[in-house]
């Protein structure tokens, strides 16, 4: 029955990108934030607070809205889940800011829609058109090649960490899409919070500074933002936007992702950007509307 509603392909495909669409959006502060809190945290004490912070408001919901346990077969998709969006992509992603700038490490994040639509496949039994590659990979190239065009400083470390945490992301994102067709979006990321949260919160507990006095309130916001927008809400708008729109199909919204946090380093962290990323941002506009076209 699942099935049959998600083939409704107006109403619930168009919900599904614009639920996609908004969780991109909330996605592309995730990066500044987290270098804005990285310049004040260690990367380990900011990934296990914001997972120990979002998870505890994850119990909160669940007892709430009295929502039932998981089934056992539904565990390992989300233990999936909870070591690709919880731990890994935001501890990589927090070590590699300190080696590179926002601006560099958001540029990686057009490698990603490419990434989640090879999980679609291997892990959601997904097969759009060949055309739909095409689209995908340019959007790809295009990203790619502004990055190294923008690129001046460039450390392999930093390089290397975004690159895995690409990846784990990519599967991540599938494996909770594909999930949330029977669980729900978001209780997917809330049961996959919970799970993790006997491991974050000790882990928050043992890598805390020796003191939090001379952390700056900015640095407290950013922690805020990542806590409930990037581990939280922006994953229920996401994960609603992939299951009803198709998990390769609305992942090339993501190609969008980059261009909006871009902007937001520009305007939080006055680094530059330049001007060619208008001309990038259309033909990237472009491949998000033409794979959207030969979408399956």
């Amino acid at each position: 029955m699942a099935n049959s509603a998600l083939n409704k392909p107006t109403h619930s495909a168009l919900a599904g990108w614009l639920n996609g669409l908004l969780g991109v959006v909330i996605f592309s502060g995730s990066l500044p934030a987290t270098r804005i809190a990285v310049l004040e945290m260690s990367p380990f004490f900011l990934t296990f607070l914001r997972a120990s912070l979002a998870g505890l408001l994850a119990i909160l919901l669940v007892c709430v809205l009295r929502e039932p346990r998981p089934q056992r077969a539904q565990l390992f998709p989300l233990l999936i889940v909870a070591c690709g969006v919880v731990i890994g992509f935001p501890l990589l992603t927090a070590l590699a800011l300190q080696h590179v700038t926002s601006a560099h490490s958001i540029l990686f994040l057009g490698l990603l829609p490419l990434c989640t639509a090879i999980f679609a496949v291997l892990r959601g039994g997904e097969r759009p058109k060949r055309a739909f590659w095409l689209f995908s990979l340019l959007g790809s190239l295009l990203v790619v090649a502004f990055a190294l065009a923008q690129s001046h400083a460039v450390s392999l470390t930093g390089d290397l960490l975004m690159l895995a945490a690409v990846v784990v992301c990519g599967l991540g994102y599938a494996e909770g899409a594909a999930l949330t067709r029977t669980l729900g979006g978001w209780q997917v990321i809330c049961w996959a919070l919970i799970l993790s949260l006997p491991v974050m919160l000790p882990a928050a507990w043992l890598t805390q500074p020796a003191t939090l006095v001379d952390i700056s309130a900015q640095a407290w916001c950013a922690l805020g933002y990542v806590s409930l927008f990037s581990m939280l809400i922006g994953f229920i708008f996401w994960y609603n936007g992939l299951a009803r729109g198709g998990i390769a199909a609305v992942g090339q919204l993501q190609l969008l992702q980059p261009f909006f946090g871009l902007a937001l380093s520009a305007l939080l962290l006055n680094e530059r950007v330049s001007p060619l990323m208008l001309l990038v941002t259309l033909g990237v506009i472009l491949c998000v509307i033409g794979s959207r076209k030969c979408a399956r």
